[in-house]
């Protein structure tokens, strides 16, 4: 197993690559005098590459009954993210695979090819009411590899073919190249797109999210989905108290400049394995102000570094999170950015070609 205590690599968002235990996975632990002089034997640690695993589900939509999210149904066309945030609350889904949430989740990512041909035929079962699908729930579903799977893509052919309406959750400009897709179901009121910007600030970026686009792209793709008649909303999630907070009203001004209709947030969620990663990074990035981070998330997370209750999970609670509330409301007031989500319309959903609801 490598080091579970790495120095930060370029490019990439963990220090830590550990297997959880969370599983009954027996942990192990390399031993011995040699590993002393193990760069002396072996030289550096290579280079880390990013692999990639295909997937074949039995299914495709993830149904959901919490709630405190807007949507009932997701697809996730890939598992792990090569965008590599630190704060990413899906991290721990690799554990499901006796993977690391560290390292591992970055660049030990799987695809989901059959999605579509899946994506189809739950669309097509003759008892489907349909409803918005989210994408970008979890994993992003325009990290770096969709450049060349083009899963996502396939799935948004679908959901036109059929009018199913349809929401994107991003960190990547990549999702312009679908506009010709998504424009078009705007338009009839079927499609909706939420960009996530958590930081403007390219140093801050360049550690908490390094493989995501720069901020600067990322408005440049609010403003071009804007101009071809999306609904398009900024989201500032995460927000982390003592890191990204002192940003609040400058990505608010900077979402309104791009034309953003409306804007959310989220004060920072540390599920699971996602606190030691975090506080690795902070120990390696911010040493300075580590104690004060971790003090402030817990006052908003009820003395935890996480809160899994549903209704405050996503809000917080405390003094801190009511001061980020009311500061986010009032900038959003002057700034006239709405905060509630658009609706979209299912009366237009028609069953994919072939099926056989087509003959009644």
């Amino acid at each position: 197993m490598d080091n579970p205590r790495l120095p930060p690599r370029p490019g990439r968002g963990a220090t830590l690559n550990e297997t959880p235990q969370r599983f009954n996975l027996k942990g192990r632990e390399s031993d011995g005098d040699w590993l002393d002089a193990r760069e002396d034997l072996d030289g550096g640690a290579p280079p880390l590459r990013t692999t990639v695993t295909v997937e074949r589900p039995k299914t495709i939509i993830t149904r959901n009954q919490s709630p405190d999210v807007g949507f009932d149904r997701s697809i996730n066309p890939y598992r792990g993210c090569e965008h590599g945030c630190i704060y990413c609350f899906a991290r721990p889904s690799h554990a499901f695979h006796d993977l690391s949430p560290g390292l591992d989740f970055e660049s030990k990512l799987f695809a989901k090819p059959s999605a579509p041909a899946l994506l189809r035929a739950e669309l097509a079962a003759r008892n489907y009411v349909p409803r918005p699908i989210a994408f970008g729930t979890n994993t992003d579903p325009y990290q770096p590899i969709e450049a060349e799977w083009r899963i996502t893509r396939a799935c948004l052919e679908i959901l036109v073919e059929t009018q199913h309406p349809f929401t994107i959750t991003t960190k990547s400009d990549r999702v312009v190249r679908d506009i010709d897709l998504i424009a078009p179901m705007a338009a009839k009121g079927l499609a909706a797109v939420v960009v996530s910007v958590p930081t403007i600030d390219p140093v801050t970026a360049h550690t908490l999210e390094p493989r995501c686009p720069r901020p600067a792209k990322r408005l440049a793709a609010v403003r071009a989905l804007i101009d071809a008649g999306v609904p398009t909303f900024v989201s500032l999630a995460p927000v982390v108290p003592q890191i990204t907070d002192h940003e609040m009203e400058h990505i608010l001004e900077a979402a309104k400049a791009a034309g953003a209709r409306g804007a959310f947030f989220l004060p920072v969620r540390l599920p699971h394995e996602v606190a030691p990663l975090f506080r690795a990074w902070l120990d390696a990035h911010h040493p300075d102000r580590a104690d004060k981070v971790m003090a402030t998330i817990q006052s908003i997370r009820g003395g935890r570094d996480n809160d899994p209750n549903f209704f405050t999970r996503m809000r917080g609670q405390g003094p801190w999170a009511e001061l980020l509330r009311t500061r986010f409301d009032i900038a959003c007031r002057k700034l006239d950015l709405k905060g509630e989500r658009l609706k979209l319309r299912t009366d237009l959903f028609r069953p994919p070609e072939g099926d056989q609801l087509r003959l009644f």
